[in-house]
């Protein structure tokens, strides 16, 4: 009796199976996508360095930075940097892309900051 049952419910599933049809494929037809801009590389210390030297030329030279991007989908990094002699970075700045370089955000509060220290 259980041999039965078990060549009925193979029979079932075998009918089952053969009654699927497979769909057609679909044509794919490729997109165009426009390049993409070319992205200016992460700001290290020479790029910031030489970003402070060109907007502070009375301020004294970058002795060391690190620069940190502001976040997932925010345009520019914020540097920590020190001056002359000192070995700590003190100093925070904003560097934003313009014209394909990198500059300071706010130029005139970051030299005044530097001729402060």
């Amino acid at each position: 009796m259980k041999m039965l049952f078990a060549c009925g419910m193979l029979a079932v599933l075998a009918a089952c199976s053969e009654a699927q049809e497979t769909p057609e494929p679909v044509a794919v037809t490729p997109v165009a996508t426009a390049p993409a801009a070319p992205k200016l590389s992460p700001p290290d210390e020479a790029v910031f360095t030489t970003a402070f030297a060109e907007a502070c030329p009375e301020a004294p030279e970058v002795s060391t930075a690190l620069c940190k991007s502001l976040g997932f989908g925010e345009e520019g990094f914020t540097c920590n940097y020190g001056l002359g002699e000192d070995e700590y970075r003190r100093n925070t700045a904003t560097l934003v892309p313009e014209d394909g370089v990198w500059t300071l955000d706010d130029p005139e509060k970051t030299c005044a900051a530097a001729d402060a220290a």
